[in-house]
């Protein structure tokens, strides 16, 4: 019998991204992963955006296999007075993709900020570049750039005191930088700013960790009719990285929240994006335990590998050399993915800046050769375990 591989996909941030679709089909790649981010959050993606992205990515070769994201307005995450007009825009967006064929939809459900880091070049023994969340430099932003009340609580004596140590030596870009860091958005779609970050946190704050699972169960419920309609698969993004930060809760960031979310949402519709880098960086997360037990709602993976020291801070290694076991996740995936009818999508995620991508301007994490190197170890990797 025939062996069924894993799609390979490769994110793509549209027209003006600096990797090109010529570039991922050398890559080895044959299925796109992009969204439309010149759409305001929150604003129904046009069938006719939607039709031209999808032509573009064709008339390259390629294919678009998922939809990485359709961003959860703020309203909606927090349930206020102008979520139900967001909740309609969202279902007209789903409408608009499917009528287009396309029904993989990747999203988050991370309060205000989609990802976290406090450096975007952290240099690697081989002279590449890594993404890096360190505790210590976080902690000086929430302390001494966010101000947030409190926020000492937050923060082991160790970190406290290595914050002090460090602190005496930044100088004023130093923490401009870090700043920067922290606040980046997707490429695209624009950062957030110090107010704004402010006001959030003093709403999350209320709704606390229950309540933003009560509001995720919301969401869900409210496009549920619209997906099961038109065969569309939902896949939340895990936090990254997975715990609560800046005061803010997270939800999906652990075996349990993922266990929670599938039972109490049990359609098939509701369904996870398995990021081996977001959830690696847990301490406690096991993750062949962990896919063991939802690999029956995983309708699309990233594969990344961290490295993580005794505080907890990370840096993004190799896609094979790390503190997640690849080839036991892989050997699951691969074993799933000859019970579908079509198989699991899957992409490299993030890669170290390296070789000739040194010198040009890249989005953080999504350079091409770094990925293109993650994407080829995979690839054997899997062929590996195939003919084994």
């Amino acid at each position: 019998m025939q062996q069924q591989y894993l799609e390979q996909t490769w994110r793509w941030y549209g027209p003006n991204d600096s990797v090109s679709l010529q570039d991922v089909k050398q890559a080895g790649a044959t299925g796109i992963v992009t969204a439309l981010h010149h759409i305001p959050h929150g604003e129904v993606w046009p069938l006719a955006d939607i039709l031209e992205r999808k032509r573009i990515i064709e008339e390259a070769g390629l294919r678009w296999s998922v939809v990485e994201s359709v961003p959860v307005h703020e309203s909606i995450k927090t349930k206020n007075e102008q979520a139900y007009y967001y909740l309609a825009n969202y279902n007209q967006s789903l409408r608009n993709l499917a009528q287009a064929g396309i029904k993989t939809i990747c999203y988050n459900f991370m309060p205000v900020l989609d990802w976290t880091r406090t450096q975007l070049d952290l240099i690697m023994k081989d002279g590449s570049k890594a993404l890096y969340f360190d505790w210590i430099d976080l902690a000086i932003f929430d302390l001494y750039i966010l101000k947030r009340k409190d926020a000492v609580r937050d923060y082991s004596a160790d970190i406290l005191r290595q914050v002090e140590e460090k602190i005496k030596y930044l100088k004023a870009e130093d923490l401009d930088l870090l700043r920067y860091n922290v606040l980046m958005g997707i490429p695209g779609e624009g950062d957030i700013s110090l107010e704004s970050l402010t006001n959030s946190i003093e709403v999350y704050q209320s709704i606390g960790f229950e309540g933003l699972r009560k509001n995720l169960l919301y969401f869900l419920s409210s496009i549920e009719e619209t997906c099961e309609e038109l065969d569309i698969h939902m896949t939340i993004h895990p936090d990254d990285p997975p715990y609560p930060i800046l005061g803010l809760p997270r939800i999906v960031s652990n075996e349990a929240d993922l266990l929670y979310l599938l039972e109490r949402q049990p359609k098939a519709f509701n369904g996870l994006c398995f990021c081996t880098g977001s959830l690696g960086a847990g301490p406690e997360n096991d993750l062949p335990k962990i896919l063991e037990q939802v690999k029956h709602r995983v309708h699309f993976v990233h594969l990344r590998n961290v490295k993580k020291d005794e505080l907890g801070s990370f840096y993004e290694a190799d896609h094979l050399d790390g503190d997640v076991d690849m080839y036991e996740v892989v050997k699951i995936l691969v074993a799933e993915n000859q019970h579908r009818a079509t198989p699991i999508p899957f992409r490299p995620d993030h890669g170290h800046q390296m070789l000739d991508d040194l010198a040009k301007t890249t989005n953080p994490g999504y350079s091409a050769i770094g990925r293109l190197r993650g994407l080829a170890e995979l690839r054997g990797l899997e062929l590996g375990i195939i003919r084994s």
